[in-house]
């Protein structure tokens, strides 16, 4: 992947479907209690001066319980992973796997391949590190490599990624967190999540330096290493500062005699680099030496075509239901651009974010989603260029809902209220505690829930509530949205 900076951006509006006329802000057939607590409870002065879109049905009836701007566009955060994930499950399906292969070409003469060794990525994303050490598939592919007869490799270990475009860095991204680790770039050759953990360690003695180690282990950094070992038992103070796209990496801060062990994560910008360095420091750890050093492959002026290479291992991937626990319930933004570059792919061409966004596009069509109720920039919800209404991904999940093919293993995605995910420590003291199942969604003045509920009365609902343009803690706005949650459900 070459590495490069964003160019502009474009609008994908969801296309052209008719939507219902627009309903009274309380439709007709809602209870009239019901409906007056809830606007009492989003009167409250910590939210009301925010724009908030909601949406609550019942699934028993199909009835609107309650209806505040939802039709308003708003910036959904991490509800965007919603529809990712919704249509990767109809567009791929539920076993969908990756494959990642290893490849020769030339002959194999006295131990010494007399060719390169490629390795091409289909876009999966689960190929990680182990232990801080390198992954388990570089170790099974050097034993395939040995089972063929290869000790040295006189050529190159070539990585292919065109697989996927070469736009790493989603549309509307900030600059000022492009080095954070949950902003790493897509590629089709992803490593580690194209994260390194910045591990730093204390010295033994106080007043000395701190040592600064990578994991995996990874030559793609120069490290300004400022961090001194300070008294026992004083506080850690970690800083980690990089510009995007380049390689320089200054870590100051203090870290106390005696203490553990500090980890912070960063991005890598160059996702096949990463990998192939990888790779190829795994396999001279394991005595197979690549001679004619790596590349990506569209860096070489002479690729070796598909045609001549042979395969000398696989790596496929657990089947997308399992990958997809990892995407929402812990709210995994890599998997967000990896999954929503390979549904482009699948609908034919090159894995990139306009492709997917276009089969998206598509797909919610099919559901009967109105054109301008999604602006659809990333599949992660990273970018403030994404909008939604929440009409629409009460839509979608009632889609999911309906669609037996869907539901069951959806619904086991989403985060349960007290119990796991992005949910675990929430809802815990309540009474929707293993009652809610829901998605969170969180980027500066934005914060999100969207998903299912069962009220006590055993009826199920589906809902969606996005708050934007707040100035108070996200745990406040979580709340004022937990109680309207409560009123709901005790019912």
């Amino acid at each position: 992947m070459r590495t490069r900076a964003r160019a502009g951006a474009f609008v994908l509006t969801m296309a052209l479907a008719a939507w219902p006329a627009a309903e009274a802000q309380h439709p007709p057939g809602t209870s009239p209690d019901l409906v007056a607590d809830l606007d009492e409870i989003f009167a409250d002065p910590v939210i009301a001066r925010a724009l908030v879109g909601i949406r609550v049905e019942s699934l028993r009836t199909g009835g609107v319980l309650y209806e505040r701007n939802g039709g308003k566009l708003v910036v959904p955060a991490s509800n965007m992973k919603l529809v990712t994930m919704s249509v990767a499950a109809e567009r791929l399906g539920w076993d969908y796997r990756f494959e990642t292969r290893l490849e020769q070409t030339g002959r194999v003469e006295d131990g010494a391949l007399k060719g390169d060794l490629v390795v091409t990525g289909g876009g999966d994303p689960s190929i990680v590190s182990l232990d801080t050490g390198p992954s388990p598939v570089f170790d099974e592919w050097a034993q395939a490599l040995r089972a063929a007869g290869i000790r040295r490799v006189d050529g190159r270990l070539i990585g292919d990624d065109n697989a996927f475009d070469d736009e790493g860095v989603g549309p509307g991204w900030a600059w000022d967190y492009l080095t954070a680790g949950y902003a790493a770039p897509s590629g089709a050759l992803s490593y580690n999540e194209n994260v390194v953990n910045v591990r730093i360690t204390p010295d033994r003695t106080e007043g000395e330096g701190a040592a600064i180690a990578l994991a995996p282990p990874a030559k793609i950094f120069e490290i300004d290493n400022q961090v001194a070992t300070g008294p026992s038992g004083s506080a850690p103070r970690v800083e980690l500062s990089r510009l995007p796209f380049t390689t320089r990496l200054t870590v100051r801060g203090v870290v106390p005699l005696g203490g553990n062990t500090i980890s912070r994560t960063m991005a890598v910008d160059n996702p096949t680099r990463f990998f192939i360095e990888g790779l190829a420091a795994a396999l001279a750890a394991r005595g197979i030496e690549i001679r004619g050093g790596t590349a990506d492959i569209d860096d070489i002026r002479d690729p070796p075509p598909a045609p001549i290479r042979r395969l000398v291992a696989r790596r496929e991937s657990l089947p997308l239901s399992f990958l997809a626990g990892h995407f929402i319930k812990d709210s995994q933004n890599f998997y967000g651009e990896m999954l929503l570059k390979t549904i482009g792919r699948a609908a034919g061409g090159i894995g990139s974010t306009n492709s997917g966004r276009q089969a998206v596009r598509e797909t919610l069509t099919k559901w009967d989603v109105p054109a301008d109720a999604i602006v659809m920039y990333d599949g992660s919800g990273l970018s403030r260029y994404n909008y939604v209404t929440a009409d629409a991904i009460v839509a979608i999940l009632k889609h999911v809902w309906q669609d037996e093919r869907l539901r069951g293993r959806f619904l086991a995605l989403l985060p349960v209220g007290g119990h796991d995910g992005t949910l675990e420590s929430r809802m815990k003291d309540s009474i929707l505690n293993g009652r809610v199942q829901a998605k969170t969604g969180t980027i500066a003045n934005v914060r999100s829930l969207s998903g299912f509920a069962e009220t006590k009365s055993g009826e199920k609902i589906v809902f969606s509530m996005i708050a934007n343009h707040f100035t108070a803690s996200t745990g406040a706005i979580d709340a004022v949205v937990e109680k309207a949650l409560v009123r709901l459900v005790d019912r």
